[in-house]
């Protein structure tokens, strides 16, 4: 199971439409390790002038690496996660996050981090069964 839904939450989307904040609460709640991740790495974008942040540390367990791949591999909790923060978010081996300027979508940094030579590039052994 990718969240834990509150029972009101889970009868409030059977009624209709959920909001983005009640939403990102449910994911925030549910996969905290991921939150403190992406939190992260967009606190450090925000720091600094550069078009994107990124952060390679593996997770400390694999019920860590599981809540990063459920966040980054659901459409509905990455796009959640964009808009809360502002930014696009891009993944690698199973556990290197980036956080980009919407303005960067485009650039060159982006395009190298989502580009399949960025990919094989950033592979490595102990990384073969994340």
């Amino acid at each position: 199971m990718s969240l834990t839904v509150p029972t009101a939450l889970l009868d409030k989307a059977e009624r209709g439409e959920v909001d983005d904040a009640e939403f990102v609460d449910c994911v925030r709640e549910s996969l905290p390790y991921a939150w403190e991740v992406i939190s992260r790495v967009v606190a450090d974008l925000d720091a600094g002038a550069e078009e994107f942040a990124a952060d390679a540390t593996p997770p400390p367990s694999e019920p860590d690496r599981g809540q990063l791949l459920r966040a980054l591999a659901s459409d509905a909790i990455r796009g959640g996660l964009e808009r809360h923060f502002g930014v696009r978010l891009a993944f690698q081996n199973c556990h290197k996050v980036g956080a980009f300027r919407p303005s960067a979508v485009d650039g060159a940094a982006y395009r190298a981090f989502v580009s399949p030579r960025g990919q094989l590039l950033n592979q490595s052994p102990e990384l073969v069964d994340c």
